[in-house]
């Protein structure tokens, strides 16, 4: 194994060497030259760690009719009105 004289703290060399982010322009096709947010495909322009928080926290939550949650027990009831009738499968 050489050794390397680069300084492994340089913070140019680091983000010379990060990850670039794997987002491609729609006009020239090519990836972002950005590098990517640790932990992420993307870097921050394209929504890495970016978005809404869900559920309650959301800004415009009104009355969680159609969440996750919601859906989730309107299935549940579904499928046991479904076996209750005598169909008998739980699909």
């Amino acid at each position: 194994m050489t050794k390397n004289d680069a300084n492994p703290m340089s913070p140019a060399q680091r983000l010379k060497d990060a990850p670039r982010c794997h987002a491609r322009a729609k006009s020239t096709g090519e990836h972002c030259k950005a590098p990517a947010v640790k932990g992420w495909a993307v870097c921050r322009v394209h929504g890495a760690g970016g978005g809404a928080p869900r559920g309650r926290a959301h800004w415009n939550w009104k009355h969680g009719e159609r969440s996750a949650e919601a859906t989730r027990l309107r299935q549940l009831t579904n499928m046991l009105a479904r076996f209750g009738r005598g169909s008998g499968t739980l699909n």
